[in-house]
């Protein structure tokens, strides 16, 4: 069946932050007396902080770790924020499928503040039936939180009429909680192997080659 809804992550997907986000909590982790290898934490890439600080640093107190998810904001969006650009054909794919009658739909792990200037750097207030990010939530990804307010806000269709594309594992286990299909791109760095695990239903390098074989991915069909 032909999507009438696609749910699309940001970070890694449609816009190429994700080495931006290893260095910013680096320096938060670093900041903290924390040293973790840049694999370790891009590993851990699409989670939110709530997810991710109790992972990396489990026996941590919840006071310091929402000091150091605090102090990755504020290095990210001091520091990094602006330099951020998004894929090539972002914009034209979310154009496609608006085109095509299918609602578009930012559903991301990021702060609402980032996921504002994000919609103005893709140029996509137009494009977007609906939005959500971590401050509309309890629990970011993997969480099926983020997912399921999207939902929400666009009525509680069946999930065989809402589809995924993300790119990290977080995503797809988010979506699975829903009952969503994901469609995994590899543009985050998360390899070909771990996004099909994770239960992808369909892979592609990124944004601009799944706009090539849209008629022919699970979007289009």
């Amino acid at each position: 069946m032909r999507p009438k809804a696609i749910l699309f992550d940001i970070d890694g997907t449609l816009v190429d932050s994700n080495d931006q986000h290893v260095e910013a909590w680096d320096e938060a982790f670093r900041g903290a007396g924390y040293s973790f290898d840049r694999q370790v934490i891009h590993d851990q890439i699409g989670k939110g902080s709530d997810m991710l600080l109790p992972t990396l640093l489990p026996d941590l107190g919840e006071d310091a770790q929402e000091a150091i998810g605090e102090a990755h904001g504020k290095a990210f969006k001091t520091k990094f924020l602006e330099k951020i650009q998004p894929f090539p054909n972002a914009r034209d794919l979310l154009e496609r499928a608006h085109e095509g009658g299918q609602k578009v739909v930012l559903a991301s792990s990021a702060s609402e503040a980032e996921l504002d200037h994000y919609l103005d750097l893709l140029d996509v207030r137009a494009l977007v039936a609906a939005t959500t990010s971590a401050d509309d939530v309890e629990t970011s990804k993997p969480a099926p939180d983020i997912f399921g307010t999207a939902l929400k806000k666009l009525g509680s269709p069946s999930p065989d009429e809402v589809i995924v594309i993300g790119d990290t594992p977080y995503d797809i286990e988010a979506a699975e909680k829903c009952g969503l299909r994901t469609i995994g791109l590899l543009s985050g760095k998360f390899s070909e192997a771990v996004l099909r695990d994770a239960g992808a239903v369909a892979i592609y390098a990124d944004v601009a080659a799944l706009l090539a074989d849209y008629d022919n991915s699970p979007l289009g069909r």
